[in-house]
């Protein structure tokens, strides 16, 4: 199992990262200042470092520096905020290896670490009813035919899945698909969510398989 440590400053953000970070299967450990996580990475040694920037203690940018000059070598994913241009540019030259901008979609955080981590081994296809859905290739077929998904359905339905018949919360859908805006409404889910079952279920009146929950959110029945 691959260990990330995850420094990030935001609660809720940490929080909400960390948790699907286990989801996925990864051992994290998490720290919210910059001194306590350049600490962590030097006694844990993880596979990982997902980096904010903006950090208190010790900035983001001395963690990396730091890490680099005493020999790390572990991959570093930056976080950085939108429209930052000169952050990027000065994390990269400092020795990290990617970086994803704020707001940002889990699902696109995930693939990221899923890179990074070499050793990590590809998604296995999934199923449901008649579906199969792909995520290494981004396809989905249905009773053997190939199904045009739009970026967003597609990603929306890898989301549920990752839940395993879980029942998961508008909120949490639009913030693991579309970022952590507030500009999303919940109404945009729902709109996918109905796009998906007119393409996968064989009576989207009455779906057997992508299921909402009352006052709950959604869910997958396999």
């Amino acid at each position: 199992m691959s260990r990330i440590l995850l420094i990030e400053d935001n609660s809720d953000l940490s929080l909400g990262l960390r948790n699907n970070l286990e989801i996925d299967g990864y051992d994290v450990a998490s720290a919210e200042d910059g001194t306590i996580g350049l600490e962590l990475a030097r006694t844990l040694r993880p596979d990982l470092v997902i980096l904010d920037l903006m950090l208190p203690g010790t900035d983001g940018f001395r963690v990396l520096r730091t890490l680099r000059d005493e020999g790390f070598t572990m991959p570093i994913l930056i976080l950085t905020a939108r429209g930052e241009e000169a952050d990027k540019v000065r994390g990269l030259r400092l020795g990290a290896n990617d970086y994803v901008t704020k707001p940002f979609g889990l699902l696109e955080l995930l693939a990221r670490v899923e890179v990074l981590l070499r050793g990590t081994a590809p998604r296995a296809v999934e199923r449901f009813g008649g579906v199969e859905v792909d995520p290494s290739l981004r396809t989905v077929r249905l009773d053997g035919q190939p199904v045009e998904l739009a970026p967003k359905e597609f990603d929306l339905l890898v989301a549920l899945l990752r839940h395993d018949g879980r029942i998961v919360s508008r909120l949490a859908l639009q913030t693991e698909v579309w970022g952590y805006a507030d500009d999303v409404v919940s109404r945009t889910v729902d709109t996918h969510i109905a796009e998906l079952r007119r393409k996968l279920e064989a009576d989207p009146s009455t779906p057997r398989h992508i299921l909402t929950v009352r006052k709950a959110g959604y869910r997958i029945e396999r």
